[in-house]
């Protein structure tokens, strides 16, 4: 399979690994000195795209690829506000998109976790729940994601809560989760749900090692949406 990535930074690089070892060939790599249009991925004949870049750049490239008719596989996060008009875009035009706010295999088991575990915890009103993140100083949206996810994912289940809320100075109110963004050097990604009650706590940790299970889930991702059109995530991928 031709990926063409569209990101250079040390995601790109570690997919760029993980893809070659896959035996799949990267067939273009576009970047700040190098930017994608739609002439440069038609003439790439790329299979699929993967985009890691900023929330800023995200939509520009998902309508790039969708006009050239390459699937694409989005790792961006911060972005999301965007996606319902993107998602008529890419069903309008017959194109193709796999998002995920995370592509780890684990961290997606740990979204189904934090849900059952949610579910579990829905009539334990003793307990008080929060959300902390860990990221390297580099991350650029706090909460991270993942957090994102996992948040809406309590509030979903949850009757107690309205809503979540990043953590600064100011307290939450009683139906908000609190989520807490820490960046220190060197961290690939830890996030944590907590229960608490005056007698014990629940902990739900996940704690990546190094950046190999996103770019593996992210190439993983990319052999899934290959040949395909509409709109997937990591839920199809690994049928959750």
């Amino acid at each position: 399979m031709k990926i063409a990535l569209i990101g250079y930074g040390k995601m790109g690089k570690a997919i760029e690994i993980i893809a070659t070892e896959r035996g799949h060939q990267i067939c273009a790599k576009f970047n700040s000195s190098n930017p994608i249009t739609i002439e440069k991925l038609k003439n790439s004949q790329a299979d699929v795209a993967i985009e890691f870049t900023q929330p800023k750049l995200a939509s520009s490239h998902i309508r790039t690829c969708v006009d050239a008719k390459t699937p694409v596989v989005v790792g961006t996060t911060a972005w999301l506000n965007e996606l319902p008009e993107l998602n008529n875009f890419i069903l309008n035009n017959d194109g193709s998109m796999l998002y995920a706010s995370n592509f780890s295999v684990g961290v997606n088991i740990f979204f189904k976790l934090n849900q059952l575990l949610a579910r579990l915890m829905n009539k334990q009103s003793d307990y008080i729940v929060s959300i902390e993140e860990i990221h390297h100083v580099q991350k650029l949206d706090a909460p991270s994601g993942t957090a994102v996810t996992l948040a809406d994912g309590l509030v979903n289940e949850l009757n107690a809560y309205k809503n979540w809320k990043l953590l600064s100075d100011e307290t939450c109110d009683i139906d908000t989760i609190p989520v807490k963004a820490t960046r220190l050097p060197e961290v690939p990604g830890t996030h944590i749900i907590k229960y608490e009650s005056d007698i014990d706590f629940i902990e739900l940790k996940h704690e990546a090692k190094n950046r190999k299970g996103f770019a593996l889930g992210a190439v993983i991702a990319a052999e899934f949406l290959k040949d395909k059109k509409g709109i997937f995530t990591m839920n199809d991928v690994l049928n959750l």
